[in-house]
């Protein structure tokens, strides 16, 4: 009896197949389990939401930041107060380049968790991924961790209107901020704007003061604000005796201070950063080990 079966008929396993992968296509992605205990540091990545965990922190310790006494004081008892459940305030740290104000952002985060591993977890949101806040909070807030909220290198430019979002989310939502959450921000400028920025807004707008107002309020919505300022040598030296000590290497201290002054001065500058930049570089020619 002849083949009834047409050349024609379709491969109905192939057809099948076909649905199958435009079904899985057609399906939102398996959700991100985003689990705060996986490590005590994480990045967000607002493209596809995740929490990336960061197994080593680079930071230094909190004894060794020097010339900050004042600041490292201020944010540390607001940040153990927050870490015990009790109230405390956004924080703006700005100034000078180099300052070390994201360097005691960490650092007094890891003093924390010293005494009380696992006790604060500490979240980096990049600039660019601001108005993805609600998003992140919206984790965040169920996770039952208390959470220090950081960015680095906070600032807005003329055309930017993102600051607004962060406005909302830092006090003026219906929800607010969350409880278990605090934000901290380091900026080179006092009001996270350039000051042509504000002197534009004064000059042409309508009513002045209102447009400036809307402009410079932002950084009122920070409790504290933490001024870092230029260092004078003799911190500079007190940085990179620290760093000698800590680090045992083997050199004079005579050696090293006429080295550090021709470092600073080929930077044209003194800070934290730079005395840091100055003990790898010793601690290279040196063949000794910083870890």
């Amino acid at each position: 009896m002849p083949d009834t079966k047409s050349n024609n008929e379709p491969d109905t396993h192939a057809l099948l197949t076909r649905i199958a992968d435009a079904l899985d296509r057609l399906a939102p992605p398996p959700a991100v389990d985003n689990d705060l205990n996986a490590a005590e540091a994480f990045v967000w990545h607002a493209d596809g939401a995740v929490l990336e965990p960061i197994r080593k922190i680079a930071r230094v310790d909190i004894a060794l930041l020097k010339g900050i006494d004042h600041q490292r004081s201020i944010l540390l008892d607001n940040t153990q107060r927050f870490a015990a459940g009790h109230p405390a305030n956004n924080a703006l740290l700005w100034g000078a380049r180099g300052g070390g104000k994201s360097s005691l952002v960490k650092a007094v985060h890891g003093a924390i968790n010293a005494e009380n591993p696992g006790s604060l977890i500490l979240v980096e949101i990049h600039r660019e991924d601001i108005p993805s806040l609600p998003k992140l909070l919206s984790i965040l807030r169920g996770s039952g961790k208390r959470v220090i909220l950081f960015c680095d290198d906070l600032s807005f430019d003329t055309s930017d209107t993102t600051y607004k979002s962060l406005k909302a989310v830092l006090e003026g939502g219906i929800e607010g901020r969350p409880e278990n959450v605090i934000f901290y921000a380091t900026s080179n400028r006092r009001h996270l704007m350039p000051r042509d920025m504000i002197e534009n807004e004064r000059s042409t707008s309508i009513n002045p003061a209102e447009a400036v107002e809307e402009k410079v309020s932002l950084s009122d919505r920070f409790g504290l604000w933490l001024g870092f300022h230029n260092t004078d040598q003799d911190t500079y030296f007190e940085m990179i005796k620290g760093y000698v000590a800590a680090y045992s290497l083997d050199v004079s201290e005579e050696q090293w201070r006429a080295e550090a002054v021709e470092w600073s001065m080929t930077r044209g500058s003194r800070s934290g950063r730079v005395a840091w930049q100055f003990i790898q570089d010793l601690a290279g020619r040196l063949g000794q080990s910083l870890g």
